[in-house]
């Protein structure tokens, strides 16, 4: 099939009809906000960690992160939708730009669910998970062996919560939706061995691993959270990016499903109307 051109349908003329086609769509990420809120609002498992397993955990707790969590939809999610904005301006099709938001808010949302749904369920301790719990430096134990904790319990909670990095999967699920969404725009994969393409694709999946990699200089996470993070935040931006756009590598790869199956509905028609004519 040839190349497809666009421009005809504008937010304007468009936007409410296809917003209201995927309402469904816009109120399950409703749903998504209100499950990831529970998932932070419940305690985690507190695994039994005694004092041969604090020896491990005994790094410096430094209360402010180097990348703040109010920062990452920031740059996850504000960024990209940008990026989103600015290619709507030169090529004017309403089904791109809603399919890549919705895409990618998906792509944050399902991914936040399902590390904060394993966060609780494994309750791993933090690298930094002595000062949180003894903040004085004085260890207590219970009859058990296990920690008794007598840290700010906001404190301890999130001290709980190592396991997988929520930064590093955010991160990840933005970035790589958008690196993926740039992999189609600029053509990456035309064939014609502009190499350069390649490293606009890449960038943003570069910030994203600094982002893991400021976690465990932090001493917040382990280095196996954040690479579990970024493999949870990778798979699902793909399968969402899919979801809406085919593979980069195809003729159309740089317009939505919705597009090209409107585009062949259309040939389709003005073919049938040439045969009835003639």
């Amino acid at each position: 099939m040839p190349e497809i051109e666009f421009g005809m349908h504008t937010v304007r003329s468009h936007g409410a009809k296809v917003a209201k086609k995927h309402k469904c769509d816009w109120l399950i990420l409703l749903v998504l906000v209100a499950m990831d809120g529970f998932l932070n609002y419940i305690q985690p498992f507190n695994r039994y960690t005694n004092s041969k397993m604090l020896e491990d955990l005994k790094f410096p707790f430094k209360e402010h992160d180097t990348i703040p969590m109010w920062a990452v939809p920031i740059f996850a999610i504000i960024l990209p939708c940008t990026v989103f904005l600015i290619y709507y301006h030169y090529r004017r099709d309403v089904y791109d730009l809603h399919h890549a938001i919705l895409g990618i808010l998906y792509s944050v949302l399902v991914t936040a669910v399902i590390t904060d749904s394993i966060k609780d369920a494994v309750g791993r301790p933090r690298p930094n998970f002595f000062y949180r719990c003894f903040p004085d430096g004085i260890e207590a134990f219970q009859p058990n062996g296990d920690v008794n904790c007598h840290g700010d319990p906001k404190v301890v909670k999130e001290g709980y919560k190592s396991f997988p990095s929520g930064h590093t999967s955010w991160s990840f699920a933005g970035l790589a939706f958008l690196s993926w969404y740039l992999c189609g725009k600029v053509k990456a994969f035309d064939r014609r061995g502009h190499a350069a393409k390649l490293c606009i694709v890449l960038l943003p999946l570069l910030f994203a691993a600094l982002v893991g990699i400021s976690r465990i200089d932090d001493y917040w996470h382990h280095w196996t959270d954040v690479f579990t993070g970024s493999i949870i935040g990778s798979v699902v931006a793909s399968l969402c990016y899919l979801l809406f756009f085919p593979f980069p590598h195809d003729i159309n790869g740089w317009a939505p499903h919705a597009s090209i199956k409107m585009r062949e509905n259309i040939e389709l028609h003005s073919t049938s109307i040439g045969i009835d004519t003639v």
